[in-house]
């Protein structure tokens, strides 16, 4: 046995523990802060924990905030759907019906991936007010959607890329278009893809600032991340308020991972490895 493993793996397990704590100081600053009184918040109580422990920080920010978490609910669950569902369309096309161009078409939709939210909003915001999506919960979904297209149909486009071509032609021997081997064959072995790109998505939008705050700021149709904002910005603030409407923000995502995390990994690498 190396004489020197034991120290190389406590010097190991040393440097992570000193990483998970260093993780872990934020998130304990903003739960210690959510469970104390307005009037025990300070720089020198910073890293007290609280006493006694106040929750009504939490009543607040739920009646405050629950307008704004009703919003973004709104807003994710229909743009992660409907993003799934048409890039799992557009990822079965470009992997199983080859067409002249589709390559070239696979790589002008990747494109969007790469163009930044500042460089097309000013019009996005002309467009949008055009056509009277401007100001409403609507607008940002269609957002949502196009701008997550690029991701969504490149991981389904590398997912179905490993479904056998013979499954597909037997479906079309035996008479199936193009919508029933989609729905016979293909979409009932997508779960993989389907976890990884909800997850993804309803990440990306339920996070999501800048077209948030530039599409619906003081329309009363602002997301969470918004109101936090405009909370945060004031000058007398009272620092649990924001502290609890942070964590409330934050338990979607959260039980998003905890319930679907671990097929994320999985899914993110199916199709990867042939053989």
């Amino acid at each position: 046995m190396n004489p020197t493993r034991p120290f190389r793996r406590a010097l190991i397990y040393g440097i992570l523990i000193f990483f998970v704590i260093i993780f872990l100081v934020p998130a304990y600053m903003v739960v210690a802060t959510s469970l104390k009184d307005p009037i025990q918040i300070s720089l020198k109580t910073a890293w007290d924990l609280p006493n006694p422990v106040f929750f009504q920080g939490f009543v607040d920010a739920w009646i405050k905030f629950k307008p704004n978490i009703i919003n973004s609910l709104s807003l994710v669950i229909p743009a992660t759907l409907i993003s799934a569902m048409m890039g799992s369309i557009n990822g079965y096309v470009l992997a199983k019906w080859k067409f002249p161009g589709s390559n070239v078409l696979f790589m002008l939709m990747l494109f969007g991936m790469f163009i930044p939210y500042q460089s097309i909003l000013i019009p996005l915001f002309r467009f949008l007010k055009t056509i009277g999506l401007y100001g409403n919960i609507s607008g940002l979904v269609i957002v949502h959607v196009i701008y997550g297209l690029p991701i969504t149909t490149l991981i389904f486009r590398n997912y179905y890329a490993e479904i056998p071509t013979e499954m597909i032609e037997a479906g079309k021997i035996d008479g199936a278009g193009f919508f029933k081997i989609y729905g016979r064959i293909v979409f009932p072995i997508s779960l993989p893809g389907f976890v990884v790109v909800i997850i993804w998505q309803f990440t990306q939008v339920w996070n999501e600032f800048l077209f948030a705050v530039t599409l619906t700021s003081g329309t009363g149709n602002e997301p969470i991340t918004v109101a936090l904002s405009n909370l945060a910005g004031g000058r007398a603030v009272q620092w649990n308020l924001p502290m609890a409407g942070s964590l409330m923000a934050a338990l979607p995502t959260l039980l998003v991972y905890l319930f679907l995390g671990r097929y994320f990994i999985r899914g993110l690498l199916a199709g990867s490895v042939k053989g």
